[in-house]
């Protein structure tokens, strides 16, 4: 028996595979494990339901990179780290000063609504979501996540762009191939929520194994007592990772995990 006591694992690029599906062995894996499965992971909480859908049973998550915790059981949200609004506002004034074309979007009521721009790109439906009417709208609650676009830059150049401007203000991190970056509160991050969630269940880093693939997911990989890697994971992920597994598409979560339970 591995000596893991608990699976941490991101979704996107990760779980699933690029048509948001998860297979029928994935399925079978999760189900067999002999230890808890927590999804953590930059979505926000209403995204999950596509994916709950296809699973037999709801698994707890770790959303928004760390800043809401959900337990699916009992259809509530375990603690919340938003960014305030004096934080939001001070976000955005030193975005606004840092990125020429940039574009802005919050999740907000723990991720459960969403306010964009009207430069924001709508890449998919999403009937939660709203077009500002006016700049004021983006602080005038606490969000879980900012979100900043650029439609020019290099995705790692401008993540080292607004890492710079917010001066240590707020986390900055990315999950997408595109100059996306996703900015929560000082010491919010997956590693954080994952953290939190593992205290209140009496586990330790070391009990834990953790899958992703992008820089979003670095915390979590350093913090975990085994750090495993996609083998579709951006370089930065594959450096810090003691593993490397299949890529998401050829199942390399239910892969490593049969293997490492002996299923």
């Amino acid at each position: 028996m591995a000596p893991w006591r608990l699976v941490a694992t991101d979704i996107d690029g990760t779980l699933i595979d690029n048509e948001r599906k998860l297979s029928r062995r994935t399925i079978e894996v999760l189900t067999a494990v002999p230890a808890p499965v927590v999804l953590v992971t930059g979505r926000p909480l209403r995204w999950l339901e596509d994916l709950y859908e296809q699973l037999p049973e709801p698994l707890p998550a770790v959303c928004a990179n760390g800043a809401v915790i959900y337990d699916p059981h009992a259809d509530e949200v375990l603690r919340a780290d938003p960014l305030s609004r004096e934080v939001l506002l001070d976000v955005i004034t030193r975005l606004r000063d840092a990125v020429p074309d940039l574009s802005l979007a919050v999740e907000i009521e723990d991720g459960n609504s969403f306010r964009h721009e009207s430069t924001w790109p709508r890449l998919w439906p999403d009937r939660q979501a709203q077009v500002i009417a006016t700049p004021e709208e983006l602080t005038s609650v606490p969000a879980v996540k900012l979100l900043a676009r650029s439609a020019s830059a290099d995705p790692d150049d401008f993540l080292e762009l607004v890492s710079k401007a917010l001066g240590g203000v707020a986390e900055a991190t990315r999950s997408s191939s595109s100059a996306l970056v996703e900015i929560s509160a000082a010491g919010v991050t997956k590693a954080a929520g994952l953290a939190w969630f593992c205290e209140r269940e009496g586990i330790t880093a070391d009990e834990v194994v953790a899958f992703g693939d992008m820089p979003n997911d670095i915390p979590m990989l350093t913090w975990a007592g085994r750090a495993v890697a996609m083998g579709n994971a951006h370089p930065a992920v594959l450096a810090v990772s003691d593993e490397v597994t299949l890529t998401n598409v050829e199942d390399g979560v239910a892969v490593y995990l049969q293997k490492a339970f002996n299923l």
